[in-house]
């Protein structure tokens, strides 16, 4: 069976073709840059990659490029589009109505565009991809998994915000949660690789990346996660402020003279690791700034690191302890400072660390805690495509 990801944004797609036999990825890549004319997209094929450019004037057009670059011409890996058996596609916000990986049809889709105003950036640019497959495939079966989706089994009061109940009932402001599909692979992963089972383990999931979010799981439920009605919501991240008084953001609004727009742009483009340290949103620029003696840099690491640290600390109260903690994403997966400063000072709470295991891991499936420890600490590379690919062939029949 193959599968083709596609991960839709507002001026990129990402794609994946998996065949299901073995779950290997055949090829993969991404074009970015859409409706600018020096779009170009990026091929990954046998451990090379490629680039070509063209203009993609929509998501339609960048699809159908896709297409081309899989049938035809020195990249192809298939001799006709009707090899593929489905497409999934990775769906930002489906709010309260979807709590699992659904096949997509005008009835979801309807039901999804309402979920628009919850992600006005993401929403639309989803809707154009599945769009532009049908327009192209039009009896292809078509798959939509949800980052939002996992954090659906949150009780009422992890979820809601003590605001007045009918902007709830009216409007739908509660916590949602993302990074769902990257959190629900890593913490069934985890199990798999330690040889336990999910039921009975409470688990600390931390995704660590310009993006960053935490999960508690327990029994294999997600039962709190840190983002919340958007993405800006707790952890600092590459641009993000991560949790902030509300005051603060109103007294900002009146001494700087902001509307709704120059605030979302202050808090989501101007502030995390690249506002405090007036240097770069990469934790890896980061690191290097605090070796060249910035103190700034070096502020925004401690910061990072400790909501990091608090994050964790407040979901082991939740769920009356942990058993495992994991790091994933690009940060997680590949900067063992991260790891360290996360965890230092856990030892409390059960946490010990093996500083050598910890230093020599990089991206790859390992114990980072000392035997010893009470707590299993990890490091879980995730894959969100695969999740998305395994999601879409359990609905389509195979």
């Amino acid at each position: 069976m193959k599968i083709l990801v596609l991960n839709c944004g507002s001026s990129s797609i990402k794609y994946a073709l998996y065949n299901m036999d073995d779950k290997s990825v055949v090829t993969s890549g991404g074009i970015e840059k859409i409706g600018l004319p020096d779009s170009f997209i990026t091929v990954k094929l046998n451990g090379e990659k490629h680039r070509m450019e063209r203009p993609v004037a929509e998501h339609t057009a960048g699809v159908q490029w896709i297409f081309e670059v899989l049938t035809k011409g020195e990249y192809a890996v298939m001799n006709d589009l009707h090899e593929l058996d489905a497409v999934g596609h990775r769906m930002v916000h489906g709010g309260e109505k979807f709590n699992k990986s659904v096949r997509l049809t005008p009835e979801v889709m309807a039901d999804f565009a309402k979920c628009n105003d919850l992600a006005p950036l993401h929403n639309p640019a989803n809707i154009k991809g599945v769009d532009a497959v049908t327009a192209l495939l039009p009896d292809i079966p078509q798959v939509g998994v949800f980052d939002t989706a996992f954090h659906q089994t949150m009780p009422d009061y992890a979820y809601m915000y003590a605001l007045p109940y009918k902007l709830y009932k009216e409007y739908g402001v509660r916590r949602y949660g993302f990074h769902g599909t990257s959190h629900r692979y890593v913490s069934q992963r985890v199990c798999e690789f330690l040889g336990v089972k999910p039921e009975g383990r409470r688990i600390i999931t931390c995704h660590i990346g310009n993006g960053a979010s935490i999960a508690a799981v327990k029994d294999g439920k997600c039962v709190d996660t840190s983002m919340g009605l958007t993405p800006l919501e707790g952890l600092i991240m590459g641009t993000r402020s991560g949790d902030i008084d509300a005051g603060a953001v109103t007294f900002l609004m009146d001494k700087l003279g902001l509307d709704t727009k120059g605030l979302s742009t202050l808090l989501n483009k101007q502030s995390g690791l690249a506002g405090v340290s007036e240097l770069s949103s990469d934790f890896r620029d980061i690191l290097q700034g605090i070796k060249d003696g910035n103190d700034k840099a070096r502020l925004a690491k401690e910061m990072y690191c400790y909501r990091i640290r608090k994050y964790i600390g407040q979901y082991a109260a939740a769920m009356g302890g942990v058993d495992i903690i994991l790091f994933t994403g690009g940060a997680g997966e590949n900067q063992w400072e991260v790891r360290e400063g996360a965890t230092k000072g856990l030892e409390f709470m059960g946490v010990k660390m093996d500083a050598e295991r910890n230093r020599a891991c990089r991206a790859t499936e390992a114990v980072l805690s000392a035997d010893d420890s009470k707590v299993t600490v990890c490091c879980i590379p995730t894959d969100e495509e695969l999740m998305i690919a395994l999601d879409t062939q359990a609905l389509c029949g195979e």
